[in-house]
Formats: C-alpha cells, sequence, structure tokens
C-alpha cells in the first residue's frame, strides 16, 4: 500500500507525532518535485522546515531508501534519487510483464469471496478519480493503480510474487514521471489547456481514464475464474501502460 501523491500545501507533523508523518511529509515533497530528483537534501533544513529534530527524518529518509525514493553516499548523506531512465522503465515493465500476468492467472483461479470483496471495493475507490478536479486527479488514480495492482499479486496466494512486485516501487516512479513531464509541460508552454493535452494519454472522455477501463476488463475475468483471459487482459494492460509512460522518461530520464 502507498502513501496518498496528492501535493499541495505541506501539512507540517506536530512534534509529537508517528515517524510516519515524518515519513509521509517528506515523500510528497519528493513526489511533488518540491525535493528535486537528484537533489541533495540538508537534514538540519528540512528538519526546520518540518519542526522536527533531526533524528526523526534520518528515521524517515532511511525508510524512503528502502523504497528507492532517496540514496545514501558516503560523506554525501542522503539525496533524491533521479527519474527513471528509458532503459530503467523498460526494465521495469519487462519485470512486471513475467510475473503480473501470472499473479492475475492465479487469482482467477484461487480468489476468495473476501478477495472477490476487496476487489469490488477497490474499483468503486478508483471511481474516485472521476469525480475530482483534473489537477488532483491523476494522484487519485495513481493510488488507486498501485492498490489495485498490489491487490492482484496478494490475491494470487504467492508471498514472493507479492514481495517482488511491491519491492518495485513502481507506481511511485510513475507518478514521479507524470509529475516532472507535468512540470516541463507547465514551464514551456502558455497554454492554458496543457494540462488536458498531457491528460490525454492517461484519459478519455468516452471511457475515463484508460487504467480503470481495463482494471475492470482484468477485474471481471478474476472474479468469473478465467485464469487465462484474466493473464491476457493484464499483459496487455502493462504494455499499454508501457507506451503510457514511455515518452516521459525518454523526455525527462535519459537513455
Amino acid at each position: 500500500m502507498v502513501n496518498s501523491y496528492t501535493s499541495g500545501t505541506l501539512r507540517l507533523p506536530a512534534r509529537s507525532v508517528l515517524s510516519d508523518d515524518i515519513h509521509d511529509a517528506i515523500m510528497g515533497l519528493l513526489l511533488s518535485h518540491e525535493i528535486a530528483p537528484g537533489e541533495h537534501i540538508n537534514i538540519d533544513a528540512l528538519s526546520r522546515r518540518l519542526d522536527v529534530s533531526p533524528t526523526p527524518v534520518r528515521e524517515a529518509l532511511a525508510r524512503l531508501e528502502s523504497e528507492d525514493l532517496v540514496s545514501k553516499q558516503p560523506l554525501r548523506g542522503f539525496t533524491a534519487t533521479p527519474l527513471l531512465t528509458a532503459r530503467q522503465l523498460d526494465d521495469l515493465f519487462q519485470f512486471r510483464a513475467l510475473i503480473e500476468p501470472w499473479a492475475a492467472g492465479q487469482a482467477a483461479a484461487e480468489h476468495s469471496q473476501e478477495d472477490a470483496d476487496a476487489l469490488l471495493a477497490e474499483l468503486e475507490r478508483g471511481e474516485e478519480a472521476t469525480e475530482i478536479d483534473i489537477e488532483l486527479a491523476y494522484a487519485k488514480m495513481s493510488e488507486h493503480d498501485a492498490r489495485f495492482h498490489e491487490l492482484i499479486a496478494r490475491m494470487s496466494g504467492s508471498q514472493r510474487v507479492h514481495d517482488a512486485f511491491t519491492r518495485t516501487h513502481c507506481h511511485l516512479h510513475l507518478f514521479r514521471l507524470y509529475q516532472a513531464r507535468k512540470s516541463v509541460a507547465d514551464a514551456e508552454t502558455d497554454d492554458v489547456d496543457f494540462a488536458d493535452t498531457l491528460f490525454g494519454l492517461y484519459y478519455q472522455p468516452a471511457t475515463g481514464f484508460l487504467a480503470l477501463h481495463e482494471h475492470r476488463g482484468i477485474a471481471d475475468a478474476v472474479l468469473s475464474g478465467d485464469s487465462e483471459r484474466a493473464s491476457a487482459l493484464m499483459l496487455s494492460h502493462i504494455e499499454e501502460s508501457r507506451k503510457r509512460n514511455a515518452p516521459a522518461a525518454r523526455l525527462l530520464g535519459g537513455a
């Protein structure tokens, strides 16, 4: 499960809150590019900004390192990880194409009624992205996308597959690519409709978010017990997502 991607005014955690809130606050800064990819992280400055001591900030950064959002270098400290390159993005989707179609097929064969209820509930949560302001909708959709794929991996019954998927942190990386592309478009064009143009990669007026439309098909195959169709639809979904995200990686992440 991932934290909220929604950007906006930074909500400073109170001094007494758990470290999770510090982690979430810093993650928000990374995902919104307020801490830019490749930027060195000044722990003391970040501590002052969050109004906490350096200790919980260091603890949060250690967690974020395990989520591949920051890296620690000897004698330099923490740095925000760069955006995925085109090659890294392709490698990520190749890996997903190996494990997720299998997971979807297994989910179709093995799911319980509790699993079915959870999958239907997640589709309903995904619909919420179609009902909010366009500036926040993609963040909401990204959260749903991450939950949906994590749920399918868990429904496969394989802990190894579930763990392998969650360790890719793929949706965090994809959201960072989207945010970077949106920032570039915002800076380089006076077209007030640039967001609509960007959304065209992910959203169609007739069907809504393309990923949500594809999720419905996968869920239908899973819930009907059709392993072959569930696997095929998941593979197609991953390939379509790769195509939608590849231009941003080529533009922003390099080769």
